[in-house]
């Protein structure tokens, strides 16, 4: 198992749920509905990555050395902070320009997941031997 990721999935799950809910407690009455939705959208993405970083840990039991799931992992949780990170200031600065960094956190969670792909296929064998 990539305990280090199993680590990093939790921790940005944890810090996802807090966030969520001082968006949805504490914010709602200060931000506008669209920057509140930018940052909802930050929430959203960072939870669903956060349990990619935990399936990158699982997935490290049939592939230890595995740099495919090294590489995803790190371009997961770089993800998670651009990502995520650039709505949350976004929102809460209203600094549009923020928005510009956006991308490049999209462009590596397509990248974290094109490799989990490619490490299935890889790995299928193994895979379905295990089950």
């Amino acid at each position: 198992m990539k305990a280090h990721f199993l680590l990093l999935g939790a921790l940005t799950a944890f810090t996802g749920i807090g966030l969520g809910a001082f968006g949805a407690h504490g914010l709602k009455t200060i931000l506008s509905p669209e920057l509140l939705a930018i940052y909802q959208t930050g929430v959203t993405y960072q939870m669903w990555h956060a349990l990619g970083l935990i399936l990158i840990a699982q997935l490290g039991q049939y592939s230890p050395a595995s740099k495919l799931l090294d590489w995803a992992g790190g371009l997961m949780f770089a993800g998670i902070l651009l990502f995520s990170g650039s709505l949350y200031l976004l929102a809460l600065l209203n600094q549009k320009w923020l928005g510009m960094i956006t991308p490049i956190g999209g462009v590596s969670f397509l990248t974290a997941w094109f490799l989990i792909a490619i490490f299935a296929v890889i790995n299928r064998p193994a895979i379905k031997k295990s089950h």
